[in-house]
């Protein structure tokens, strides 16, 4: 439970942040790792590799919850990264694999508020290649440990109520589920019931040391495939902070 104090009225409010001090916008720096890089999203770099990436889902099933997408060509989606890559919230990333140095994903930050340090990561887009993969999942630990490092309180996790893959996702990352705003808006002509999720600056010491055991290499074999699964290291992070609500 958050802390509280009394105030000279002897009403309970929450405690003074004087420890506390706005952080910075988040750069457009890169982010490396072992498996993949976040670099921020270039039109010119990213947007064929990312066309390729993407056509191979063929059902076109990883477009349905986003707010951008398909795209009928190349030239349609450079066209996408071109408009988006000037934006500064959301600030869009690309996610490079390491194995190949193609453009595989892209995530971003989104209603970035430095004044009450709240930040929120979406926009994910992970083809059947990038699903799944070490690389996923290191990428959103990249992107969530540079937000706490800047010195965010709040770092969220918003979808679709419907979207069981994305709440799966914010689950075995960490995420403590806050609730569902109905009808919160409306999404390609349909309602939307909002699921909310976030990670807050207490818990970011202990939850990085989940992602750093399941991302060190005596975690996985020769064959690459894991020893420890990630959900078996932050469920009882996430239990825990549940029960303290």
């Amino acid at each position: 439970m958050s802390q509280s104090t009394l105030n000279s009225l002897g009403q309970p409010v929450g405690r003074v942040l004087d420890d506390w001090s706005a952080p910075p916008p988040p750069s457009r720096g890169s982010l490396a790792g072992r498996h993949c890089r976040v670099e921020p999203l270039d039109p010119a770099r990213h947007a064929e590799h990312l066309y390729e990436t993407a056509a191979t889902d063929v059902e076109g099933r990883i477009w349905t919850y986003l707010s951008y997408g398909p795209f009928a060509s190349p030239t349609d989606l450079r066209s996408w990264a071109e408009a988006t890559a000037a934006s500064e919230d959301p600030l869009f990333f690309a996610i490079v694999d390491e194995a190949d140095g193609r453009a595989a994903g892209v995530a971003s930050y989104l209603r970035i508020s430095p004044a009450v340090g709240s930040i929120e990561v979406g926009n994910i887009c992970y083809p059947p290649r990038m699903q799944r993969t070490t690389a996923a999942t290191e990428a959103m630990f990249l992107m969530m440990r540079n937000a706490f490092e800047l010195g965010y309180r709040r770092y969220e996790w918003k979808c679709d109520r419907l979207n069981a893959p994305s709440i799966a996702a914010a689950e075995r990352l960490g995420f403590t589920f806050e609730g569902v705003f109905r009808q919160a808006t409306i999404f390609r002509g349909r309602n939307r019931d909002t699921a909310w999720f976030a990670i807050l600056d207490r818990d970011w010491d202990e939850l990085r040391t989940c992602y750093e055991r399941w991302l060190a290499p005596a975690n996985f074999d020769t064959d690459g495939v894991q020893k420890e699964s990630l959900s078996t290291l932050t469920a009882p992070l996430v239990r825990r902070r549940f029960a303290s609500w």
